[in-house]
């Protein structure tokens, strides 16, 4: 997701572009801010439509499919999405980071359950945060590994969260600073086939 140019590029593992598509606007395929992105088992792709608060769905080639969200505090509706990721059994959860939550969603957008909140307890999140009283900032990002673990860089409050499928709370780590294992606004995050996490600071 190219955010600050409003598109969606996809290329080789070279780095060779192979097509792009979108631009900035809220119509179908138009983005705002876009950051998440997955990827089914069908090669259908998910793009966390940040500053239009939704989910675009698309096919590899990037042909416009379906869309869920819309601003709100409801189940469902979205305030500023970020992060995406699919596990193996067909469910997408999205990082809600204007609610401070998680929600968890089948793939043709039917919500299925959401857990978090703000807070800088277990299992509560700090997903944006206001600079200088005017501008904000919305990060979070959300994988999981093989067994279907979910980790969650939870921005503001400079950690990692471990969650079952079901929302229910693992494990964290991470403070704020710059020393090993400490964080600066962590927010994207991936997991490689060894079970190593690769987190990147803001």
């Amino acid at each position: 997701t190219d955010g600050g140019d409003s598109t969606i590029q996809k290329l080789t593992a070279n780095g060779q572009l192979i097509t792009r598509w979108g631009t900035f606007g809220s119509d179908d395929g138009q983005f705002g801010g876009a950051q998440g992105i997955a990827v089914d088992a069908g090669g259908n792709i998910y793009v966390a439509d940040t500053f239009n608060h939704r989910i675009q769905k698309f096919t590899a080639e990037g042909k416009f499919i379906s869309k869920w969200g819309g601003l709100g505090t409801e189940n469902g509706k979205l305030d500023n999405p970020t992060g995406t990721a699919i596990d193996d059994d067909g469910y997408m959860y999205v990082v809600d980071s204007g609610n401070n939550r998680i929600q968890k969603f089948t793939l043709n957008g039917q919500f299925i359950s959401k857990w978090g909140g703000e807070g800088i307890g277990e299992g509560e999140f700090n997903f944006y945060h206001v600079f200088d009283g005017d501008y904000h900032s919305y990060r979070g990002g959300i994988t999981r590994d093989t067994n279907g673990y979910l980790y969650v860089t939870d921005t503001y409050n400079h950690r990692i969260q471990k969650f079952t499928s079901d929302g229910q709370f693992v494990a964290q780590w991470g403070s704020m600073g710059g020393g090993n294992g400490e964080f600066s606004w962590p927010y994207g995050i991936t997991i490689d086939s060894n079970g190593r996490v690769f987190v990147t600071e803001e």
